[in-house]
């Protein structure tokens, strides 16, 4: 039956949304986790009241029907949404996204929508009021306020590029709000030592000051920070740099250090600073500032933001769902109906005051999906081919604008990657990887990236002569246009074709330098490009030989966040000889061993699988993994690990306990 058929789509993307907590790492980054939680709490609410429905001999009317296939391409939306999170995502604008919202706690996006009319009549926001939308978005610290700021900035432009005036305007509303953050900081931190002491990031006196390509002088460790997120911008000015240069500036060092000395004060370490990833002061406050009280942000839901509503499950799940005003309409009807019919709970929503559109499209106004729905050469076939003549136009000033646009319109929305494909536009971009000039070279290998991300697009770019310009760009291109170029050859690397194609072209080299100088999301990207290539002894030599064992060792700290992408990666190589021996010699055998105590469950098994591989047949290995004090945490893992880390610890301990009776004999 077609109803059942739609119930079980329903079923299935709700599957598909639970099961991204544990395919993803980024939902631990605020703000994605807390509203990933909140709709992964209704999801289970749901699942029993469908599998009934589908269980049932009850036949839904087309109106029901109707709402579960609307429901249905919802949660696939929000699902998309909470996987295109990344860690430099803007936070603030995530909580003003309707489909988030809809999940979120409405008290965030409520008191950011009043701060924004607020500010718009003049009115001076309360440190109260930037507390509380600072610590609900999750900006802890002065340098979160200015990735934020970059972050929006671009948001704006994207926005400006596709003539979205509404969306542009609400971003520079956002980036004022955070001014205002980074301005109530400043005068916290600077009111009785001199302003240019202070490092713009860090808001403390420098110990180490340096100077940057744009002019601008900050502590050193902090300015790494920085660069190490992968941001190639001056977190002053936001200026765009061309390289990362550190410039020691030795004049503003020798004042700090004679003022210090005059008044008598010890500057802090910068390191310290670092290592306690000391909080936004508004929120614990300090000294003589006194602390300000936090807001109580319970998780109870709240109607028009005062009155209680009743926690049970049925009328919980009845509330969050009918909440809005810009939930899909048809959706608030079916939950109202399916409630009174079914859970004969009452009807209530809760209106939502909400200055942006509720759905803001990249690619700005709606009048162009009219025209793409009335058939014929819609208006995106038309712009979209042209913008493929501006990119064979001998003007950079024109290459550049096409490209920038081709990006944005590659960005979010799937039928526009179908459209620009179908226009001929994937062999232009290919053409323009040899581009010498940097900011295009990097939009064509992002469209490129996002257009092979609809799978119907990956024939067309791997028979387009794709691989060996990919490869041009992973060793000539800046590093937003490598690590792009890293991901377009993650994505095209499922076809064993491809695979082959990829290395003939010479992949493997400037994949290993990209995992020894990338940013952590570069190197994981890497990490796992080498993983679908180096599937034979001879590829995993070349890792090998490029220092790559090394560079995978570096990633194992626990703070890079890159430690499981490594692991996987050391597993793939550990049957070679010349890896067993860089994996003792570089330290990485503690390492393994620590995962497989601490680090997450796949990170437990395929350490535990590389440390079967190194003492498969080797006592030496055997002692060295033993005097790391392995036993203990295998043998827990025997007990609670998955099936194949149980398997390799199982190995493992057989391996340990032959060579004690090896051992025993010998003696």
């Amino acid at each position: 039956m077609e109803e059942v058929s739609r119930l079980r789509v329903l079923l299935d993307n709700i599957s598909s949304y639970l099961s991204i907590s544990s395919s993803t790492d980024k939902l631990s980054s605020n703000p994605a986790h807390k509203y990933y939680s909140r709709g992964e709490e209704i999801a289970k609410l749901l699942m029993p009241f469908l599998d009934n429905l589908v269980a049932s001999d009850a036949s839904p009317n087309e109106f029901l029907n109707n709402g579960f296939e609307e429901l249905s391409q919802y949660i696939d939306e929000l699902r998309e949404q909470f996987e295109s999170w990344q860690p430099l995502s803007s936070r603030i604008f995530y909580d003003c996204i309707e489909l988030v919202k809809l999940v979120g706690r409405e008290e965030v996006s409520y008191t950011i929508d009043r701060a924004l009319i607020d500010q718009r009549k003049g009115v001076e926001l309360t440190p109260e009021v930037l507390l509380k939308i600072a610590e609900s978005v999750g900006l802890r610290s002065n340098q979160d306020i200015l990735i934020e700021g970059v972050v929006l900035t671009n948001l704006k432009e994207d926005a400006k590029l596709v003539k979205n005036n509404i969306k542009a305007g609400f971003i520079k509303g956002l980036m004022y709000l955070t001014k205002q953050m980074h301005d109530y900081l400043a005068k916290i931190e600077q009111s009785q030592l001199p302003s240019d002491f202070f490092c713009p990031l860090s808001l403390q006196l420098m110990t180490d000051p340096v100077t940057v390509a744009s002019g601008q002088t900050y502590e050193r460790a902090f300015i790494e920070k920085w660069f190490d997120t992968g941001l190639m911008v001056c977190p002053k000015t936001r200026q765009a740099l061309s390289q990362t240069t550190l410039t020691p500036n030795f004049t503003v060092k020798a004042f700090i250090a004679n003022w210090c000395e005059s008044n008598n004060v010890n500057p802090p370490d910068p390191l310290e600073l670092i290592q306690s990833n000391q909080p936004f002061p508004l929120l614990v406050g300090s000294g003589s500032r006194g602390s300000l009280p936090l807001p109580v942000m319970d998780d109870t839901l709240k109607c028009n933001h005062t009155e209680s509503v009743d926690a049970s499950k049925c009328e919980e799940l009845h509330q969050v769902l009918t909440r809005s005003a810009s939930a899909p309409g048809i959706v608030s009807k079916v939950v109202s109906k399916a409630n009174r019919s079914i859970l004969q709970a009452p009807v209530e929503t809760v209106p939502q005051p909400c200055i942006i559109p509720a759905t803001i499209k990249e690619t700005g106004s709606s009048s162009n999906m009219e025209a793409e729905e009335t058939g014929g050469s819609s208006s995106m076939e038309v712009e979209v081919k042209k913008l493929i003549q501006d990119l064979k136009s001998s003007s950079l000033d024109a290459q550049r604008e096409a490209t920038a646009q081709l990006r944005l319109l590659t960005k979010d929305i799937p039928d526009n990657r179908t459209v620009i494909a179908r226009c001929g536009a994937i062999a232009a971009l290919v053409n323009k990887l040899y581009s010498m000039d940097k900011m295009i070279q990097a939009d064509a290998v992002t469209c490129l990236l996002n257009l092979s991300l609809d799978d119907s697009n990956k024939t067309v770019i791997a028979y387009s002569g794709v691989f060996k310009p990919l490869v041009h760009v992973l060793k000539t291109g800046n590093m937003e246009a490598k690590e792009n170029s890293t991901r377009a050859l993650v994505s095209l690397s499922k076809a064993e074709e491809n695979r082959t194609k990829m290395l003939e072209a010479g992949a493997i080299e400037p994949l290993v330098r990209l995992m020894g100088n990338g940013s952590p999301r570069g190197k994981k990207d890497a990490a796992t490009a080498l993983t679908n290539l180096a599937t034979r002894n001879k590829e995993k030599e070349m890792v090998i030989r490029g220092g790559g064992v090394r560079y995978l060792i570096q990633m194992m700290n626990p703070a890079a966040g890159t430690v499981e992408r490594a692991v996987v990666v050391l597993a793939n190589l550990a049957n070679v000889p010349e890896a067993k021996i860089a994996i003792r010699d570089g330290g990485g055998i503690p390492l393994l061993v620590e995962v497989v105590e601490l680090g997450s469950p796949r990170g437990q098994e395929n350490a535990a699988a590389a440390l079967c591989l190194l003492c498969m047949d080797s006592s030496r290995f055997c002692n060295t993994v033993i005097r790391e004090g392995a036993i203990p945490p295998l043998v827990a893992l025997t007990r609670s690990g998955t099936a194949r880390a149980k398997e390799k610890a199982k190995s493992l301990l057989k391996y340990f306990e032959a060579l004690k009776q090896e051992n025993q004999r010998r003696s």
